[in-house]
């Protein structure tokens, strides 16, 4: 049992992001939670719940939404649900700002959770307890889900669901999406790059992905691609976003 936590200034993008993603997969069963007597309001709009915070507490799986504002305390009541989900033994999975709730709940301490960039440098100076770890999509720490916002959301749902049921299940749900599958957690929340990512050393690439059975240095990279070491390491971060060696390791996870 999925239980999303509909809190107050919820944003209504990583709200639908994780009822959508995980809602599609068949092993789940998505409940939506918040206090009956105060219904959540995402960006003017009312959300409905059927169920309270008491049967979020008791979920398998439980997930706090980006909201705005996140420098801003939350309800007591919601902070205590997560905390009470955590002693319950939940995956807890916090989108964007939502990780602002779980480190304000204190089930975040001397952990190593992640944010939208934006909010990165807030929830360190907010939270110096928490391990910040900046520009990557999301960190899973044991039961410990943190996403940035966005598609990074979907990217965090996505990996869950190919924790939980395996790769076939991700690809299924990624397939109803029309979405790719679930980009590796370290890759960066955006490149900069003012030209199509990829498009200058895109034969090197494509040659080192059919060689990934055999050590592949980045020397021998930078000669296939007649730039030298330097030349060759900034122009691939500027196409990639990651230095060449983090890239062959991706590639021989994804291959395996």
């Amino acid at each position: 049992r999925v239980a999303v936590l509909a809190m107050p200034r919820m944003i209504l993008l990583d709200y639908s992001v994780a009822t959508n993603v995980l809602g599609r997969e068949p092993g789940y069963e998505v409940i939506i939670c918040t206090r009956p007597e105060r219904p959540a309001s995402a960006e003017g709009a009312v959300v409905p719940a059927a169920h309270g915070l008491g049967e979020f507490s008791t979920a398998d799986v439980v997930v706090v939404p980006g909201f705005e504002d996140p420098h801003l305390t939350l309800p007591d009541a919601y902070l205590d649900a997560i905390v009470q989900a955590a002693e319950h033994g939940a995956k807890i999975v916090g989108i964007c700002t939502g990780t602002f709730a779980l480190a304000a709940s204190g089930v975040a301490n001397g952990r190593r959770v992640t944010t939208h960039w934006q909010y990165a440098e807030g929830l360190r100076t907010q939270f110096p307890r928490v391990k910040v770890v900046e520009d990557v999509l999301f960190v899973d720490d044991d039961n410990l889900l943190t996403s940035a916002g966005g598609g990074a959301g979907i990217d965090a749902c996505l990996h869950l669901i190919r924790s939980d049921f395996g790769v076939d299940a991700e690809r299924t749900v990624g397939r109803e999406m029309a979405a790719a599958p679930a980009r590796f957690g370290p890759a960066p929340q955006y490149v900069d790059v003012l030209s199509p990512p990829g498009a200058a050393l895109a034969e090197t690439r494509t040659w080192a992905i059919e060689h990934l059975s055999r050590p592949v240095t980045v020397d021998e990279l930078a000669a296939r691609s007649l730039m030298t070491r330097r030349t060759f390491i900034r122009q691939f971060r500027a196409d990639t976003g990651m230095a060449p060696m983090r890239w062959l390791t991706l590639q021989r996870i994804l291959l395996a």
